[in-house]
């Protein structure tokens, strides 16, 4: 049986403040995430690296009300120009779909409704950033020691944080391995991550490679 950790915790130093994607044409990024309607949670940063084609180990992962609004999501992001990585079918948690942007970043689309219950709408109930990460307990430690609060933990295999009042995107740690088969995706090691995480705090880098600026520091446009 997998027992479930909570922490109510409010006074945490440090938060995930903003979701920074490393791209190597900006404005073609720009114009796909407004009309995939994801342009008000992250920002963008031009890259001189050209983006790999292995696993990046995190996606963005939306959660609507119902399968209309996946379906109407998944569609939008495929006319602009997404590959389906995973189409959106019902399963044990409800239903969804995995797609892939032209940039390489990864969104899962979901939600834990099997039926709809009303018309499909563009709203967006909550974004999070979930990263795989080699082991869950140690890095979930790691975020905690630098000030941000454990909201939920299901052993080894998945933690989330509480995300600040004004945060956009709520940070979650999954087992990488897992986190790949997920997404419908091969667990290879030759892309680097492409994404900077904003903190409200220090900067530092996790025992992953993913690395955190003070959001205030970061050079970005926003999508």
């Amino acid at each position: 049986m997998m027992f479930m950790e909570t922490n109510t915790a409010t006074n945490a130093t440090s938060s995930l403040s903003s979701v920074t994607l490393e791209v190597a044409d900006i404005e073609a990024a720009r114009h796909f995430y407004r009309a995939f309607g994801v342009d008000t949670y992250i920002r963008l940063r031009a890259s001189d690296d050209l983006p790999g084609t292995g696993f990046r180990a995190f996606t963005l992962a939306l959660t609507v009300s119902g399968p209309a609004t996946v379906d109407g999501f998944v569609a939008a992001a495929v006319e602009a120009g997404a590959t389906v990585l995973k189409p959106a079918v019902k399963s044990l948690w409800g239903y969804g779909g995995v797609v892939q942007a032209p940039d390489g970043t990864i969104w899962k689309v979901a939600t834990s409704a099997k039926k709809d219950t009303g018309p499909a709408t563009r709203e967006i109930d909550e974004v999070v950033l979930l990263i795989g990460v080699q082991d869950v307990k140690a890095t979930k430690q790691f975020y905690a020691d630098h000030g941000l609060t454990v909201g939920k933990s299901f052993g080894g295999k998945y933690a989330e944080f509480t995300p600040g009042g004004s945060d956009p995107v709520k940070l979650a740690l999954y087992k990488r391995r897992a986190l790949a088969k997920d997404l419908g995706v091969a667990d290879d090691d030759s892309s680097a991550h492409h994404v900077v995480l904003g903190s409200t705090g220090h900067a530092f880098t996790d025992p992953d490679g993913f690395a955190w600026e003070p959001t205030a520091s970061t050079d970005t446009d926003r999508a």
